[in-house]
């Protein structure tokens, strides 16, 4: 993947991890006290999972990668980037690895896994949307 395809892949990523903040905000401030714990989290976890997919779609022509290939990769690096940011940020607040693996478990509502899934696939997904891959 050239150099600048990635920089801007880069970019877009942290628009995501911006999106997901917010998300994450919305989900504790709003969601969960007003849809309740299971209800809150699938409702953030659908939001977050369409926020994705709209940023990649609207992205994608400034990404300028239209190969199936290149658009898997630049899912596997918002991937990759994810879980770094996620795994260091639980272990700076102090949580254990049994906690944090904890996320990863499709129970009580958590859609953290198709979320991460949905992340991987997003660039492919909306190159198909827009008759690239």
């Amino acid at each position: 993947m050239p150099y600048r395809v990635a920089v801007k892949a880069l970019a877009v990523w942290f628009i995501i991890l911006l999106l997901a903040v917010l998300n994450g905000g919305l989900r504790e401030a709003f969601l969960i006290p007003k849809f309740g714990n299971a209800s809150g989290l699938v409702l953030s976890g659908v939001l977050l999972s369409v926020l994705i997919l709209v940023v990649a779609y609207l992205a994608l022509p400034w990404l300028g990668e239209r190969r199936s290939a290149q658009l898997f990769t630049i899912g596997l690096g918002w991937l990759a980037l994810t879980l770094v940011f996620e795994f260091s940020l639980g272990l700076w607040q102090g949580k254990s690895w049994q906690v944090m693996f904890e996320a990863y478990a499709l129970t009580g509502g958590n859609l953290w896994p198709v979320v991460l899934l949905i992340t991987a696939l997003a660039p492919y997904l909306a190159g198909r949307l827009r008759g690239f891959a």
